[in-house]
């Protein structure tokens, strides 16, 4: 089943059920808000989130000062829909949205000149529905090795002590959106279209995490010190 898609370009990857506020300023995107609070009552008003590959989030200017949409940008192919939630609109027109991750989709073709914004044609990826045992099991063994990588990057042990989520897709996505990985980890984890694959996928992330840190806590460096900037969204 394929649907289209307004599409937002992101410097990072979003995961169904995690919470992604967004400040809109630019022309082309609060074209895109407004559309959407524009549904009729019960329509979805849901985007695409998609990551970038290649090039600049914010596009260059084109004829008229308007932004020319996918101008300089390459997309990765797997994303996810962002579901509009809350919208506050700001004195200068522009707007703080607060969106949540619904469902994975697969870009089959991006239409770069029918609308101001991006837009795509998507196949929707497969969830798991129902047990699987070895999933399962495999959230165990994830829960157990999250809390020690955890307890290396937050001193203080009332941060660790949350509850995590003991279904499986819930935990693997909450796992794959807050461990501090790069983005192409990130994005190689949202494509798995398994979940007891993409547990078994974070293990080996979270081991090699986990490794490096211990080696880095033992260098007189403050980890703020070796953190890069963060990307912009």
């Amino acid at each position: 089943m394929t649907a289209r898609l307004p599409v937002f370009p992101l410097g990072t990857v979003l995961f169904p059920g995690l919470v992604l506020p967004l400040h809109i300023f630019e022309e082309r995107y609060r074209e895109l808000v407004r559309h959407l609070v524009g549904l009729p009552e019960g329509a979805p008003r849901e985007f695409g989130v998609v990551a970038i590959r290649a090039g600049w989030e914010v596009a260059p200017s084109g004829p008229a000062g308007r932004t020319a949409p996918g101008a300089d940008v390459t997309l990765h192919e797997v994303g996810c829909t962002a579901e509009l939630r809350q919208v506050t609109e700001l004195e200068d027109g522009g707007f703080d949205i607060v969106t949540v991750g619904r469902r994975r989709f697969r870009i089959a073709d991006v239409d770069t000149g029918s609308a101001p914004y991006l837009t795509a044609e998507v196949e929707w990826l497969p969830e798991p529905d129902g047990t699987d045992e070895v999933a399962d099991l495999l959230a165990a063994r994830v829960i157990s090795v999250f809390r020690q990588y955890l307890g290396l990057i937050r001193p203080d042990p009332q941060e660790i002590s949350e509850q995590l989520p003991e279904d499986p897709t819930v935990l693997s996505h909450l796992v794959a959106a807050t461990a501090a990985l790069a983005l192409a980890d990130r994005q190689q984890l949202l494509a798995i279209d398994d979940t007891a694959g993409r547990l078994r996928a974070e293990l080996r992330l979270l081991h090699r995490e986990t490794a490096l840190l211990r080696q880095v806590r033992a260098v007189p460096v403050p980890l703020s010190e070796l953190a890069g900037p963060p990307a912009p969204n």
